[in-house]
């Protein structure tokens, strides 16, 4: 490999779950003991905004209580060797706070909110929390800037741009099943090499063209660490 090639990890829960988030698939389907249905869509905004609002405010509390684990400080070592770009399903900010520099959030952060009215007006979350009568310059409730079930991704396009002109793809910490990990991956270049790093066992069909690399997040990249950077001093 070489410093100019670009490289894309699309990141998604398991990543964040090392470091002890939860995610809503943990446990049957509950959120925090909360179904996804009651805090994570647009009918449960409407139903009860203040059950909404207490949810991800807890969250976000939790989120700025974890830190970034070993996976998250491989990714933004890699960066220094080459053209690295993440695109992660996960709304906290590990990431960035690991030092990757070029992150793009396809749902969402916890850490910022947006009208309700008008998805373009994104403001910081100020004191941890969001909560009723905030409002942003156009009058409206201001809500979590956070990609519901059921709602459009509206970076998408952009990922897929990414993802286009990647020569590397590691996804990790989600599954070739899961949207959009799967639809992102039918982008990639004929040469582009992919791999894919999940403790799980999957169907060799599914894993057509992709390198499996069967092991928890860190783990797995630790290897693919191992593996960069031997191709890189040899090149």
């Amino acid at each position: 490999m070489k410093k100019n090639e670009k490289v894309v990890v699309f990141s998604g829960a398991g990543m964040s779950a090392e470091s002890g988030i939860k995610t809503f698939r943990d446990s049957d389907g509950l959120w925090e003991q909360h179904r996804v249905e009651d805090v994570a869509t647009p009918e449960a905004w409407q139903r009860s905004p203040s059950l909404v609002l207490r949810f991800y405010n807890e969250r976000l509390r939790q989120a700025k209580e974890a830190q970034p684990n070993q996976g998250h400080l491989v990714i933004a070592r890699l960066q220094k060797m080459f053209e690295l770009q993440v695109i992660t399903q996960n709304v906290d900010d590990l990431h960035e706070r690991a030092g990757s520099k070029n992150v793009l959030h396809l749902h969402g952060e916890l850490k910022k909110m947006r009208s309700s009215i008008d998805e373009k007006l994104i403001f910081p979350v100020e004191n941890n929390e969001i909560q009723l009568g905030h409002l942003c310059p156009r009058g409206s409730q201001l809500r979590p800037h956070i990609v519901w079930f059921g709602e459009s991704v509206p970076l998408m396009e952009q990922a897929i741009d990414m993802v286009s002109e990647a020569t590397l793809l590691i996804i990790v910490g989600t599954s070739l099943v899961v949207y959009p990990a799967a639809n992102l991956i039918h982008y990639t270049t004929p040469s582009c090499k992919k791999y894919l790093i999940d403790p799980a066992s999957f169907d060799a069909s599914t894993l057509h063209g992709i390198t499996h690399i069967k092991k928890k997040a860190s783990d797995g990249l630790l290897e693919m660490e191992k593996m960069m950077e031997a191709s890189f001093y040899t090149h």
